[in-house]
């Protein structure tokens, strides 16, 4: 890979600005920066992440000019954008289902890393910002859920808000430093306003640092090995990668329109459109749907204290992945027992998800704590003991051999070294 010193401006002025700000060094990067050529289409989440990020702060930077942080006029100051401000509705609409769009590109991200091994060494650093970014995003999500000032808004803000009441002798009054009262009220939402502003923009200043930061070991691969002959295994970032990536936006924004066009409001919650009222108890409170897993995990937990214990461990637990997870293989290519364990923590993923959307009560309640059981024991135990005892299908010695006749399946795999997989006999 190339380093910071390897570029130097022709230009005296060029030479001079990079001296000081080395804005020009990294802008080369974009053009000459070595990639893997094995990269798929799972690799263009992180260009369309940064277009959902970018999406979202000038979307949300219009709406702040017409939005009223005030209990009294918030909800009114919503309806006048969607009403009376020219293309109101299709900001607000764009703002709010490029959060489920964020989020949506952000899971395949994670878990495209955790069917590569991306989060393995030397990418711990890189893997650490990207749980960071996950961790702001879901506050700034759930604050600005907020802002709108309809039934679930205020109802989800009293809820998550009073979670902070079980810690123990500091509880009580964090939780009322966070409303500004007794209640939520408008201070809270003043509050929620402010942080829901100036987060998108600290996720920013972490992109860059998480981009940053990838320059360093470079791109991981759908094989999960090093780069061993960069003039054989690469191909230069631009214009490679970036028509990949760009043709893959362009899929993505499809997606896109379809939901702000054809139906904006489909994830969303229908409470959310009647104004907030303390004195009424929506039948069912629920997050948004990116954080029903947590919600579930949440719930499943009869002691208060121990379920947000739960629920922010399920959190902080993907940052210590790279030590959790024992084994030398990057790629669950070549890890048929892992894909296999992989497999089963997406099902368990998209069943917390549905669980957390459904009353916490009866068959819901226990198919929820089973999964939240099988969530920390697949980080926990199985993924420990598997990096130990797991028997791996042979690594190919280069990212161009599976292609050009090394090891690109099991077929070839079994021709070439027999017993090295006579366990799968």
């Amino acid at each position: 890979m190339s380093s910071d010193h390897d570029y130097t401006p022709s230009s005296k002025v060029g030479k001079w600005f990079n001296d000081r700000l080395p804005l020009l060094t990294l802008a080369n990067h974009l053009t000459d920066y070595p990639t893997p050529k094995n990269l798929n289409y799972w690799w263009t989440f992180g260009g369309i992440l940064t277009f959902c990020l970018i999406t979202q702060i000038v979307t949300g930077l219009t709406l702040a000019m017409h939005y009223i942080a005030h209990a009294d006029m918030a909800f009114e100051s919503v309806e006048h954008i969607m009403r009376d401000v020219n293309y109101g509705w299709l900001i607000r609409y764009i703002h709010a289902n490029g959060a489920s769009m964020f989020f949506l590109a952000v899971y395949i991200h994670i878990f495209r890393s955790l069917f590569y091994g991306s989060y393995k060494s030397p990418r711990e650093i890189i893997w650490i910002i990207g749980i960071i970014i996950y961790l702001l995003m879901m506050a700034a999500a759930f604050m600005g859920y907020v802002l709108p000032w309809g039934q679930m808004s205020f109802w989800g803000a009293t809820v998550i808000t009073n979670l902070f009441s079980a810690i123990p002798l500091v509880g009580e009054g964090i939780v009322t430093w966070l409303w500004g009262g007794y209640s939520v009220d408008n201070p809270t939402l003043t509050r929620f306003f402010t942080l829901h502003y100036l987060i998108p923009f600290l996720i920013l200043g972490l992109v860059v640092l998480h981009i940053w930061a990838l320059h360093v070991p470079g791109n991981n691969n759908p094989v999960g090995i090093d780069i061993k002959k960069p003039s054989k295994d690469t191909v230069p970032f631009h214009p490679y990668i970036v028509i990949k990536d760009g043709f893959a936006l362009l899929m993505f924004m499809i997606v896109f329109a379809f939901f702000v066009f054809y139906s904006p409001n489909i994830l969303g919650h229908a409470d959310n459109y009647i104004e907030a009222n303390p004195m009424v108890t929506p039948a069912h409170i629920v997050p948004e749907w990116y954080l029903l897993p947590f919600y579930a995990i949440l719930r499943s937990v009869p002691d208060k204290l121990l379920g947000v214990v739960a629920m922010l461990s399920a959190i902080l637990i993907l940052a210590v992945l790279p030590w959790l997870d024992t084994s030398k293989i990057r790629s669950a290519v070549f890890r048929p027992l892992y894909k296999q364990f992989y497999w089963i923590l997406v099902a368990d993923v998209l069943i917390l998800g549905y669980m957390g959307a459904m009353p916490a009560e009866g068959l819901y309640l226990l198919i929820a704590r089973v999964a939240t059981v099988y969530y920390f024991l697949h980080f926990l135990v199985i993924l420990p003991v598997l990096g130990l005892k797991e028997k791996t299908l042979p690594v190919p010695l280069s990212i161009t051999e599976p292609v050009l006749g090394g090891v690109p399946n099991l077929a070839t795999a079994r021709h070439k070294d027999k017993e090295s997989i006579n366990y799968l006999k």
